[in-house]
């Protein structure tokens, strides 16, 4: 009993030390990428009025646009704020419960490292073309690369809910929120 317990001590390490360097990747770049996501359009809309509009202020916004969107699926997956069936789960015991939780976080992490394949590729052929944009002349796969890798972190998120509801005795709807019932304040 006290090697079942070692290991899961070390699963549970490793998952929160994946958890502390994803939220931090997360956290910072779409703070980073809204702020100059807003400073951008702030900027072009005055420059626009009294000057003359920044000639590639659509561009970066819509690459900004692309990247929050994203690495903001994996940010909702890894707080649960995707949505889900709670009226289902407050009707099941806990061990039902867990065990969909678990069925469904194995099928969203298939389907999400599957986009991420499908993404990949999707990149690749946008590389091999050569297209590029109009104003900055850059290619357009530069952005579109953070496609697959917000849908890779989105099933790493979903992995780490498996290992959380695996290794902990309650049901977890993702591996920072535990399901319970919100009362909601009117």
């Amino acid at each position: 009993m006290g090697d079942d317990n070692s290991i899961r001590t070390v699963i549970r390490n490793i998952n929160k030390t994946i958890g502390i360097v994803v939220n931090a990747f997360e956290v910072w770049s779409l703070i980073l990428c809204m702020f100059l996501l807003t400073s951008l359009l702030i900027i072009n809309v005055i420059a626009r009025e009294f000057f003359v509009s920044i000639y590639f202020a659509e561009e970066v916004a819509e690459f900004l646009l692309i990247f929050v969107t994203f690495v903001g699926v994996s940010y909702g997956v890894r707080k649960a704020r995707h949505i889900r069936m709670g009226a289902f789960f407050d009707m099941m015991s806990p061990k039902i419960e867990k065990f969909f939780m678990l069925f469904i976080a194995t099928v969203s992490a298939v389907v999400m490292f599957i986009m991420a394949f499908t993404a990949y590729e999707y990149v690749m052929t946008a590389m091999s073309r050569g297209h590029e944009t109009g104003a900055l002349r850059l290619p357009y796969w530069i952005f579109y690369a953070i496609i697959p890798v917000g849908f890779f972190m989105a099933g790493i998120q979903y992995i780490r809910t498996i290992i959380k509801n695996l290794t902990e005795k309650d049901t977890w709807m993702s591996p920072e929120q535990q399901s319970e019932y919100e009362d909601e304040i009117i």
